[in-house]
């Protein structure tokens, strides 16, 4: 995705400096420890002049429609409403699949940056993500190229090594187009991920029709988060899924942790079942993928990394964690763009934003923790090294008054 201004519109800043352009770019599926495991040059050439987030906290779920769009609204799944890779609209009855995705219905709760860019006169493109053909809110970017599904989970996987390559080898051509173009130090690029990737197993299988009759429920989005309507009595239905697979946990909606941020919407179906890492929940059959993501985001598998370069970023700064709700805002802080509400924030971002104050938390405090510990080790050895003084006092006695001492004249 692209950004850049042609322009001045409303809610901008009239008379400002055209900004820099932002490009933003996805490598689907791409973990976070991919970049130390793997010879990846371009990629590291690329951190070494600017910055490196080790890894980015995503939205749950951790799949590739809910976190893409994350990345450009700031939003939770919850709150702009793309909310699975396969959903159900009980008030419409309509269906989502991303093979089906382009009905505005199911984007319209939010608006990407490339639409809301558009506000304050500014040319978007974007290519390959999740809703870039879609009129969101009756408009699309200026320029836009489909997203396209057909390159199957298993054909990804084939072989992983050489996919590596080829992202590193994308990278580097993408800086020697811009340098040959003239724009290399006049873009800021984002380069990041939607999520990470576990390892799944055939000994590791969750079969639902094993804990409860098919015609007992409707199954609207599966492994490793199944998405499940109740048919009949919900608390019955439950009750089964409960106590299905200790690998496995069931949630009623209201019943979600606070910390998923995943319930208040109505494409959350009544009941959530949760894998663990490395297990698959199927209705009913075996192994239907090697690797799979969408488990809980807090999970270092899940995490995608987080690399920027421009002249919009301190070079050289590391930082070991940022949620992807945060890169919506430092797009928008880049272009100045006033931002949607969003959940995101820039307390930690502006830190490697350059021109930006900033207190670093961790630096402050790691500081603060220093210079007491040295205070308690000086405090400590100056006890130590005190001399003691000698101790000069004598044990209390009464004088004694002799009788004849009254008789004695005071003047003679």
């Amino acid at each position: 995705m692209g950004v850049g201004q042609t322009g001045s519109g409303k809610g901008c800043e009239a008379g400002a400096a055209a900004p820099i352009p932002v490009l933003l770019v996805s490598f689907d599926g791409f973990r976070a420890d991919y970049l130390q495991r793997f010879p990846l040059p371009n990629l590291k050439q690329l951190y070494s002049q600017g910055v490196l987030v080790e890894q980015i906290t995503n939205v749950f779920i951790t799949k590739t429609f809910p976190n893409h769009y994350s990345l450009v609204t700031g939003l939770y799944a919850e709150s702009h409403g793309v909310v699975a890779s396969n959903m159900y609209d009980h008030v419409t009855q309509k269906h989502f699949t991303t093979f089906n995705d382009t009905d505005p219905f199911w984007w319209n709760e939010a608006a990407p940056l490339w639409v809301t860019a558009l506000d304050c006169g500014y040319k978007t493109g974007v290519a390959m993500w999740p809703g870039s053909d879609v009129p969101i809110r009756n408009r699309t970017a200026t320029h836009f190229m489909p997203y396209n599904p057909s390159v199957t989970f298993s054909q990804r996987l084939a072989n992983v090594t050489h996919w590596l390559t080829g992202v590193d080898d994308n990278v580097g051509l993408l800086m020697s187009e811009l340098k040959h173009a003239g724009l290399w130090g006049h873009v800021n690029v984002i380069i990041t991920s939607d999520h990470g990737m576990a390892q799944c197993s055939a000994d590791r299988i969750i079969r639902l029709d094993d804990c409860l009759h098919p015609d007992n429920y409707s199954v609207i989005d599966l492994t490793p988060i199944a998405a499940i309507i109740p048919n009949g009595d919900p608390e019955a239905v439950f009750s089964l899924l409960s106590g299905c697979h200790t690998h496995m946990t069931a949630y009623l909606k209201k019943d979600i942790p606070d910390r998923l941020h995943y319930r208040n919407n109505d494409r959350i179906q009544p009941i959530i079942l949760v894998a663990d890492e490395g297990w698959t929940i199927v209705q009913r059959g075996g192994l239907p993928r090697l690797g799979d993501h969408g488990y809980d985001n807090t999970l270092p598998s899940m995490h995608p990394f987080l690399v920027a370069v421009g002249p919009g970023f301190l070079p050289g700064y590391r930082l070991p964690l940022l949620q992807s709700v945060d890169v919506y805002p430092i797009m928008c802080q880049l272009l100045g763009v006033p931002p949607a509400p969003n959940n995101g924030s820039l307390s930690q971002a502006r830190c490697f934003l350059a021109g930006e104050d900033c207190v670093d938390i961790p630096l402050v405090v790691g500081l603060v923790l220093g210079v007491l510990l040295v205070l308690i080790t000086l405090t400590g050895l100056f006890m130590l090294w005190r001399p003691r003084r000698q101790s000069s006092s004598r044990p209390f006695q009464r004088l004694s008054i002799q009788d004849d001492d009254d008789d004695d004249p005071l003047l003679d």
